[in-house]
Parts: C-alpha cells; structure tokens; sequence
C-alpha cells in the first residue's frame, strides 16, 4: 500500500485525501485546526496538527513524514511582515523533508503566476520570479526543483465545483465591466484525478497547467449559474477599454499524460448549495 501524506486538508486537500482513502491509499493529512482533526478521522485520513508559521510545528512530524509521496497544498497567505513568508514555509518544511522517507513531492502551485499577456500561455512563459506576476510563488517552486528532480508542480486555475460558484460572488453586481473575459477555471473533481494519475503513472519532474480546456467568457458563466442556482443576475455593461486577459492552455498536461478532463467546459461544472 503507498502512503500519501497532504499537508492543508481543507477545500481541496480534505476530498482529496478521503478520495484516495477509498483507493487504498493510506493517507495522512494535516490541519492547523484542533478541532478538524476529528473530521479528518471520518473521512479515512490518518490527521496531524501541523503549522507552518513560518517554522515547522507538529509534534509527530516523523510519523507524518513517514510516507513515499508528499502533497503541499498551502496556498500563500498575504503578510504585510513578510512578503516572502511563504518561501520561508516551504524552505523550513523541506529542512525536515530531507530527513524523512519522503521520495517525491506534489506542489500545488497557481495560474496566478502568469501575468494578463492578452494571449494564450504556456508553462515555459513563467520561469523566474522577475517574469511572474506572483513572484513569491515561483521561489516556492523554485526550492522544490532545486531539492528534488522528483517534484511535480501543478499550476491550478481557478477552484471551481460544488459551493464554489463564480456568481455567488457577483450577484447582484452593478456595472460589470469584465463580462467578455475569458475563464480560466477547474472543477476540484479533476484536480483530484489529476493528483491520483501523477502518483498512479509516475509523472515526476515537470511543471504543469491544470485547467479546463474550454475557456467560456465570464459572462456565459455567470448568467449560467444565475438561471440554473437562483442568484441575481448582475449587470453588464461594456469596459470603456480593453480588459487584459490570459488563457491557460493545458496542452502540455495532456500531451504527457492522456488525462481525460471530467469538465471539459465550466458551463458544465457540477455545483451544490449549502443546505
């Protein structure tokens, strides 16, 4: 059985864990909560209190780095302190990797890297800090090629699927001006997939885009989600100049793994209001 350790079970990290629970992997998973860990437990993933401030804290961390394959799913936290805080993180967490049994790393890595070029875009457009758009996030992935040739970065687009829905977070909006834009987007269902099929067919040393590879106009998105889940409709109205845009292509992901998207198109996404 291969043991997957996953640091941040949240959003994404805690479906993912429970999800490759029932493919008989054993899992660990960390939360910096108390009071999670309980759910953790319910949801088949062996928990661990772990913080990353920027130290490492986490009293069993040997048993949680006792594993083959580690997932870091911790998102950069703005700090007015410390602008690289995140760089700190990981650069401390791999001090302990070093000494554990960890043999390859997963990065979940963001899309935000790459600035609104008004084109499409490509892994090999965003290399080095001084051409990102999130700098402080291509140091991260940085370190980890520097530590391992056996680290995956996936760059994620947007999380979208389930209570994340893009028009939740516009209803009602007067005077949108960035309805012609185009998405980029992905459904957590494929995130998911995606992370099992890099451990399942050792896809190990490159860096990739994950997104949908049909990339609507906002606009067709949020009428989409108002007709179907009952938010109120916001208003559009055209930009006075252009809207600078990107469109992730997720062609290398593809071509190296034969990945079979489950939403090809987010017009097509599957989403659940809270009860």
């Amino acid at each position: 059985m291969k043991t997957i350790s996953i640091i941040g079970c949240g959003w994404l990290g805690l479906p993912l864990g429970k999800y490759l629970s029932e493919k008989d992997y054993l899992v660990k998973g960390s939360t910096t909560h108390p009071e999670k860990l309980a759910i953790l437990q319910e949801n088949g993933v062996e928990p661990y209190l772990l913080k990353l401030n920027p130290q490492l804290e986490c009293e069993y961390v040997d048993n949680f780095l006792d594993s083959e394959v580690l997932i870091i799913n911790i998102p950069p936290k703005i700090s007015l302190q410390k602008t690289d805080a995140h760089v700190e993180q990981i650069a401390n967490l791999l001090k302990v990797v070093e000494n554990s049994s960890i043999k390859k790393i997963i990065y979940i890595s963001s899309t935000s890297v790459y600035p609104e070029l008004n084109r499409e875009v490509v892994e090999e457009d965003v290399l080095t800090p001084e051409t990102s758009a999130s700098p402080t996030m291509v140091k991260a992935e940085n370190l980890l090629r520097d530590f391992t040739a056996d680290v995956t970065i996936l760059r994620a687009a947007g999380l979208m699927g389930y209570d994340r829905i893009p028009a939740k977070y516009f209803a009602g909006w007067k005077g949108l001006t960035t309805g012609d834009i185009p998405v980029n987007y992905i459904h957590r269902d494929d995130v998911i997939r995606i992370i099992e099929t890099v451990i399942e067919k050792n896809i190990w040393g490159d860096t990739f885009n994950i997104v949908s590879p049909i990339h609507p106009i906002r606009k067709e998105i949020y009428i989409r989600n108002c007709e179907e889940l009952g938010f109120e409709m916001p208003e559009f109205v055209a930009s006075p100049t252009p809207q600078p845009y990107k469109i992730i292509s997720p062609d290398k992901w593809l071509e190296k793994s034969g990945y079979h998207f489950i939403f090809k198109n987010p017009l097509d996404y599957f989403y659940q209001l809270p009860e």
